[in-house]
């Protein structure tokens, strides 16, 4: 599956970080990632914390799949709001997954520090804006749903929103004080870079071919015709798992994403924000640290690679349109765009946990835009799995849930 088309910009920013090596010789470990993206990186990170010889492959290079073309907005926001998700769970799953979202960008932050990653990440605010009248209302609800989870947040009315973001045609609006971006591709080889001086092997254009299950380990073999023996395998293959798990959990989308042209005098009102709105697809908008806007949403149903990277110049113009529209006075000349693909699920949660047409494996899948955030809480729920205990969230982001 081809889960990314033309210059993201990530790739051409940072060029070939690190090269790593097949796997060509038979060889053992305690846990085997499979997955060489953000997700893998940070589960990686996490079980070489707890002690484990750990091997991460990944069929790709290194972050070369949906990482190079995220747009890397780390929210404690999910999908689907906060209220909606309270009537769909309940309350205590729903405040739970929005908190487990909130804590990951600080956890994030810690590592980012840990491992001195040179990959930008920078804490913002966040916007949520209604893009029409009719949002209003929903959106003041969400507004009081979060406000009594204790979440810090404030209602901002459209004049509000003009003179702190010079943004237009706005109907009011969420602002919330936990959000950051980051450059996950080069955090995922920062990540890796640091825990291959303390143990782990890495090794990219490898891909396991088929598991045979033994009663207390598994035996992964390779296209290249090694053999690796591992305890435990944690999937982190994000929605190429729609290709290995039988049932259907996941819907796949396309979406759309430009980048403009270094601006040396990038207004700081934006620089300090994430923003997105209520328009179906959402519209979402956040700077680089290099001083660039990036703008993405114009999601619709995946159908093949073809006919999505066919829609990138019409995506291009509806995107632009959008900016202009909002920000009339600032000036975005396109530097790059893109396409790529990524996963719905019915409530916006992701899929963590062991299923069970896999034996001693785990799946840690973060689905939707809060994909990196929800890899935080993964990274941790496998920490528990491996260590045999239970995680709060385990009922939630369970398969067959």
């Amino acid at each position: 599956m081809n889960l990314k088309s033309n210059e993201p910009f990530w790739l051409v920013k940072n060029g070939l970080i690190n090269a790593y090596p097949s796997l060509r010789e038979d060889t053992s470990c305690d846990v085997l990632v499979v997955g060489g993206g953000i997700t893998g990186s940070l589960v990686a990170h996490q079980c070489v914390e707890d002690g484990y010889q750990v091997v991460l492959i990944d069929k790709r290079e290194i972050a070369n799949g949906s990482t190079s073309a995220t747009t890397s907005m780390l929210q404690y926001e999910i999908d689907v709001p906060l209220y909606e998700l309270i009537e769909m769970i309940g309350e205590e799953g729903a405040v739970a997954s929005y908190r487990a979202c909130a804590d990951a960008i600080d956890k994030l932050d810690e590592i980012c520090r840990q491992i001195k990653s040179k990959s930008g990440f920078k804490k913002k605010d966040s916007l949520y804006f209604a893009a029409y009248k009719k949002d209003v209302g929903w959106l003041k609800k969400e507004y009081e749903a979060r406000k009594r989870a204790g979440f810090h947040v404030k209602w901002l009315e459209p004049d509000q929103i003009y003179q702190k973001y010079d943004l237009e045609h706005s109907q009011g609006g969420i602002l919330s004080d936990q959000g950051a971006s980051v450059d996950a591709f080069r955090l995922s080889h920062d990540i890796l870079a640091y825990n291959i001086k303390r143990g782990l092997r890495v090794y990219d254009k490898t891909e396991l071919a088929r598991v045979k299950y033994h009663s207390r380990s598994c035996e992964a073999i390779m296209h290249t015709g090694s053999t690796l023996k591992a305890k435990k395998i944690v999937y982190c293959v994000g929605y190429e798992s729609a290709l290995m798990i039988r049932e259907s959990f996941v819907d796949l989308i396309s979406t759309y994403a430009i980048v403009s042209e270094i601006k040396p005098k990038l207004s700081r009102k934006h620089t300090e924000v994430l923003i997105w709105n209520t328009t179906a697809p959402y519209i979402y908008l956040r700077t680089t640290d290099d001083g660039r806007y990036l703008i993405g949403g114009e999601d619709e149903p995946f159908r093949n690679p073809i006919k999505r990277d066919k829609l990138i110049s019409k995506k291009e113009e509806r995107l632009l349109k959008v900016f202009e529209k909002h920000f009339p006075g600032e000036a975005f000349h396109l530097d790059f765009s893109w396409a790529g693909t990524f996963g719905e699920t019915k409530d916006g949660l992701p899929y963590i946990g062991p299923h069970p047409d896999f034996e001693h494996s785990y799946f840690v899948l973060g689905f939707g835009g809060n994909g990196i955030t929800f890899s935080v809480t993964g990274m941790e729920m496998t920490s528990a799995w491996l260590k045999g205990k239970k995680h709060p969230l385990d009922r939630w982001f369970r398969f067959g849930r």
